[in-house]
């Protein structure tokens, strides 16, 4: 399952989310969005856990709890919109 986590701290690092996540089962991949430009975080992150109920009990346990002084928003990631064929328009 990908988990959506929102309101992470710019400070927070892959294993410190992996950590959390892990308390509840085994984490594939952590991946902490990043702007394009500049590389810094922009606050979110996707958590695929491959056991489903592993990752239930993740969003239930760690949805508002706080780490580095943010209270994180925790739940299934939503499939990605289709984005439109051609370029951007700049």
């Amino acid at each position: 399952m990908n988990i959506y986590v929102g309101n992470i701290s710019y400070d927070v690092t892959d294993s410190q989310l992996r950590e959390s996540f892990e308390e509840f089962g085994s984490v594939d991949t952590v991946n902490i969005i990043t702007d394009r430009d500049t590389g810094r975080p922009k606050g979110f992150a996707f958590v695929e856990m491959n056991d489903d109920n592993e990752a239930r009990a993740a969003i239930d346990k760690l949805n508002g709890m706080e780490l580095e002084g943010r209270t994180l928003s925790v739940n299934e990631a939503k499939p990605r919109a289709p984005r439109p064929a051609g370029g951007s328009r700049r």
